[in-house]
């Protein structure tokens, strides 16, 4: 959890965090897959164990198609609005519903996905190397500048800006209007109308700069 950080119902703030080194967190596409499930999954009140659900789909105990995010929630903890996953750091941005929500989430999301990877990858300790970091946004233009941040990660990786819709493991494509049960992950009423706006010219013009990591 991030440590001596009070979070402001209805505040919006920018999460992340890095592997330890900056050695990769998700190694295959399974990883990415795993991590952007528990986004959904783990915004819940209640205590949720994963395993199960996925177990409970492919035997056909759950009605419904093969799909965790058809599963039905509690209450969430926190109002997603963007995020993006990379090779060793993820970027989530949230808005803060009630108190300790930001906080109880993220520490169900970085152990569930820390249990995972170490057993899986046949490992022990923290796979991520400190407490998930936080900065409030402050203002308008911070939260215009945050949502193209986090979605043009993916061109660090080479990747020109007219294939970002086709980045798998970001939230941009939702804004598209591109269909994806993923979707589901994100509470976009609750973020500012221009988030639903033209968001491709957006990105564009946000890509056109050399702008310093937040």
């Amino acid at each position: 959890m991030a440590r001596n950080y009070v979070f402001a119902p209805g505040e919006y703030y920018h999460l992340y965090s890095r592997g330890f080194e900056k050695l990769p967190v998700f190694r295959k596409g399974s990883d990415y897959q795993r991590f952007a499930e528990c986004l959904y999954l783990l915004n819940n009140s209640e205590s949720v164990n994963i395993r199960d659900i996925k177990q409970n789909f492919s035997r056909g105990l759950t009605s419904g198609t093969l799909d965790v995010y058809s599963t039905k929630r509690k209450e969430t903890l926190v109002d997603i609005g963007a995020y993006c996953l990379m090779p060793n750091h993820f970027h989530i941005l949230v808005r803060e519903k009630d108190e300790k929500g930001i906080s109880r989430f993220m520490q169900k999301l970085m152990t569930s996905y820390t249990m995972y990877f170490n057993k899986k990858y046949d490992r022990t300790g923290s796979i991520f190397g400190s407490s998930f970091k936080a900065r409030h946004v402050t203002s308008d233009n911070h939260l215009k500048y945050l949502f193209a941040y986090i979605h043009l990660n993916p061109k660090e990786r080479g990747d020109i800006t007219n294939k970002l819709k086709e980045y798998a493991y970001s939230s941009y494509a939702d804004y598209l209007g591109i269909y994806r049960s993923q979707a589901t992950t994100l509470n976009q009423t609750v973020f500012p109308d221009y988030f639903m706006g033209a968001m491709e010219q957006e990105i564009n013009e946000w890509a056109s700069w050399e702008s310093p990591e937040v």
